[in-house]
This record gives C-alpha cells, structure tokens and sequence, in this order.
C-alpha cells in the first residue's frame, strides 16, 4: 500500500510539472494586446430593419364575423382570439356598474350542458385554456385560447358553448360574489390601486374610461337575470373579429367557425360608438391619505392621443426615452442616481379614445418633495432642451429590436394584425413600423413633449400619509384631498 501510495504521488507531481510547462508555453504564445483600443461597445448594424410580415388569411363571414387566419406550422399549437366589440365595460349600463365584467367572468363559469367543473376538467385533459375577459372601460370583450392543433376543433366546440350557452347559474354568481367581493373589499388598502383610482377619475372625469373597478355593492346587487338580458344584447357577431395564428388553415378555421357557431346570428345592432373624454381641466395635486404609510406612491400624468394619432410614434419615443424602461430618464435619475425608489416607470396608452400618459414611482415618506420636484424636473428638461442624437438613437433601435424579437411569436404577430384591424390601420402598417421608427426625429420629439406634457395640463396624484406630504404636496399646486374610500376630505386648500 505504500508503494502504491508512492507511486499515485509520484504521478500527481509528474502530471502538475507537464501542466504548468504547458500553460508557460500557450502563455508565451499568446498574442499582446498592446496597441488595442477598448472601444466599450458592440458592433451595430447601421441599417434599417426590413420586415415583410407574413399576410393573414381574411374573409367576412354572412353574420358579421371578420376571419383572420396567419398559419404557422413550426409547431402543433394553436391560438385564438375573439374580439366582441360593444361587450366591453365601456358599456356598462348607468344603474348597473361592472356588468361587462361580471358577464365574462360567469360565462367561462357553466354552460346549459357543462357545469364549472366539467369545463375546467375537459380544458386540463386537453392541456388547453380558455378565458373569457371585459374591461372596465374597454369597448371590447375578449374570448381567448389556445391547444394542441389535434385538440382545437375540440376546443372550438367548448369556446362556442361558452359564448352562445352561458348559463350564469346562480349557485357559480353566488361563488364569485363572495371570491370576488373580499377581492374589491382589499385592493383599498393597496395604495397603487389608490393612485390609479384617483388618476382615473382625474383625467377622464365622467367618461366610461374612468372606472377602474366595480364597486363591492355593485357586486352584491347584480342578478343571473342581468347578466343574462347584458349578454344577449351585447355579444352580437355583428363587428366581431375571430382571429387565429398556428397549425390550421382558413378552410379548417372556417369549416369549424360554420359548424360551431352556425346559430350566432346577425342581431342587426350598429356600429360601437366611443366618445372623446372631456377636456382636462387645470393642472391640480390630489392626495388621497392613507395614515402611517412609510412610502408615497406618485402619478403624474394627463390625457394624450388616440391610437391613430400621427403623433403615435414619437409619443412612443419620447416615452422611451423618458421612463419606458430600466434605462429610462426617470429610473436612472430617480433610482440610481438618487436613490429615492426601487423604480420609476412611464406609459403612454392610445386607444379608440383620446388616451393618457402618465408617469409613477414608489418613494419612502421623506423624500416625497425632492423625488416628485426631480420627476418635474425630468419632464421640464423634455420640454425644453433636445433630446440628444445618441440617446434618440438608443430609443429607436431599442424599440426597433423589441419588435424584432416579437416576430418569432406567432400570437405576437397575430396581435398586430388584430390591432390593424381594430383600428383600421394601412395593409403595410406593420412592415414600415420599423422605417417609420428610425425617421423620427430629434425635434418631433421636442415637440410631442411640449404638446403633451405642458405643465399647465399636468395632474399630480399622491396617496401616502398626510400628515407628512400634505404641506410639501400644496406647493405644487391647488390641492384636494381624499381618503381611501375615494370621498373627498372636508376642509381642502
């Protein structure tokens, strides 16, 4: 054993000395790096993206219904996506708050034939989804899925159940009434929910955009009865779009569209109408209390422009640039410079209506004055000075490369579609996005900023602890202040 041991050492000692001799050899052999130049940057392709996307497949069926079918057979799935326009929140009748919203969700909850439990378990067999949604303010509601191809004439058959045989049974209302109401119940004491609460009801006033979430009371007062009678008048095929993307063919989608849905017929109704929210008034500051929070959440924002606004892509730039992402104007400055946040973000929504733009962040309770004077000061320089060619530059390509990347995904792609449909939009919209990117400019970036985010225009919502923000907040402007349930404090500057 010692002489083995001997041995196993000698070897060890033998292996190490051929090892470092060969690692001082490819030492001496390697190239010097004197004279190199560290450039800090990776090569870029100064060109334009050039994309063709892929056409649909598009038809108009006798009852209304718009076909949009985009094959890809990479693989054996298979997406949908049913736009009802009218059976939107948008909609809502007056005395009856939420009514799109409680509809759709009941609908995915019991067919005549099927009750909740028999749909989820023959939807988990397939390894398929299916969800029914409504918006509180949007004009549209939305039946979704997706499956194995083999599986989607299948689920096809159960998609049309849902839509044309809800049943709303009343024990499945009474189940979501008490899930859902101890949902409405908490989100008050999200402080988030708070800000868009109140930035909702600030920039849109009376308009149907305003309503975030339906209110427990609502909840506990509708009937089945109301949701049957909302359902039969707005889920009409009339200005529907069934549009799919994956493994199947128009003949395919169309054969099971013509076996499934043969009783959806045309009702006749007109065409959705939507309206401009009214004028935004004055520049104001709300503060909606909430005592002993240890950080205030911020909103500044105001209305901006419809989804078909010329302006739409520098909208969509100077947003970029200012916070649409961690290397945005307002998280570097904000955060990282600062210190203030975990983050600081923007977002500007262009819809069939006049839309808002707005921006948001979380900050501790003492530094709520210098984190919203540094956020102003942000928007101020946007305004004033021009965006510098290098920091465009990185805005353009950056949203170039997203849309890029989302090409590889055929719902993606099929959303683009949906969305040119929805709003009309040029044959070729989509394959000069990327031209129409990179041909903006510096000053039309300056010049959305001036129009937009005019500091007269500006709304700055608050929620935080009032006893510390409330002095620092009414520097800013006229203040008005609210609790957490939404009513308005007596005595306000």
């Amino acid at each position: 054993m010692r002489a083995i041991g001997r041995r196993l050492i000698t070897c060890a000692i033998l292996a190490g000395a051929m090892a470092t001799g060969t690692y001082a050899q490819q030492a001496a052999q390697a190239p010097s790096t004197k004279g190199m130049v560290v450039k800090g940057k990776a090569p870029v392709n100064q060109s334009v993206l050039e994309v063709k996307l892929p056409r649909p497949q598009e038809a108009d069926l006798p009852n209304g219904l718009h076909l949009i079918v985009l094959e890809d057979h990479r693989a054996p799935l298979v997406t949908f996506q049913l736009l009802v326009r009218g059976a939107g929140g948008y909609y809502d009748p007056a005395d009856l708050p939420g009514a799109a919203n409680f509809t759709a969700a009941l609908m995915r909850e019991g067919t005549a034939t099927r009750t909740s439990q028999q749909l989820s378990e023959q939807l988990e067999r397939m390894a398929a989804t299916l969800t029914v949604t409504a918006g509180m303010s949007s004009p549209d509601a939305t039946l979704s899925g997706s499956s194995l191809s083999e599986n989607f004439a299948q689920l096809v058959e159960i998609a049309a159940d849902v839509l044309l045989h809800p049943s709303f049974a009343d024990a499945e209302l009474a189940i979501y009434k008490q899930r859902t109401g101890a949902q409405l119940v908490q989100q008050r004491s999200n402080p988030g929910f708070l800000a868009a609460e109140r930035f909702a009801q600030v920039v849109y006033g009376s308009h149907p955009a305003s309503r975030v979430a339906p209110s427990p009371d609502a909840l506990q007062a509708v009937k089945r009865e109301q949701l049957a009678a909302f359902h039969k008048s707005h889920y009409a095929p009339d200005y529907a779009a069934l549009a799919v993307a994956g493994d199947t063919t128009m003949k395919d989608v169309q054969a099971l569209v013509d076996a499934q849905l043969a009783d959806w017929k045309k009702a006749g109704v007109t065409d959705p109408a939507v309206a401009e929210p009214p004028a935004l008034g004055p520049a104001r500051v709300y503060l909606v209390g909430r005592p002993n929070s240890v950080q205030t959440n911020l909103v500044v924002g105001t209305q901006a422009i419809t989804r078909t606004s010329p302006d739409y892509d520098a909208v969509q730039l100077m947003n970029k640039i200012i916070g649409g992402g961690p290397t945005g104007r307002l998280f570097m400055h904000l955060r990282e410079d600062k210190g203030y946040t975990y983050g600081a973000y923007s977002n500007a929504s262009a819809l069939r209506y006049r839309g808002d733009w707005q921006a948001s962040t979380e900050v501790r309770t003492e530094v709520t004055d210098p984190a919203l004077r540094d956020l102003l000061a942000e928007l101020s320089t946007m305004r004033d000075e021009t965006v510098p060619e290098k920091d465009l530059q990185i805005a353009r390509r950056a949203t170039v490369a997203s849309f890029a990347l989302s090409l590889e995904s055929p719902q993606q792609m099929l959303g683009y579609y949906t969305t040119r449909w929805l709003y009309r939009l040029p044959a070729d919209y989509w394959d000069k996005y990327p031209e129409r990117v990179m041909a903006v400019t510096a000053a039309q970036v300056q010049e959305v900023s001036r129009k937009y985010l005019d500091p007269a225009r500006l709304q700055i919502i608050a929620v935080g602890d009032a006893s510390k923000i409330q002095t620092d907040l009414a520097k800013y402007g006229a203040l008005e202040v609210y609790d957490a349930e939404g009513k308005r404090v007596s005595g306000v500057q």
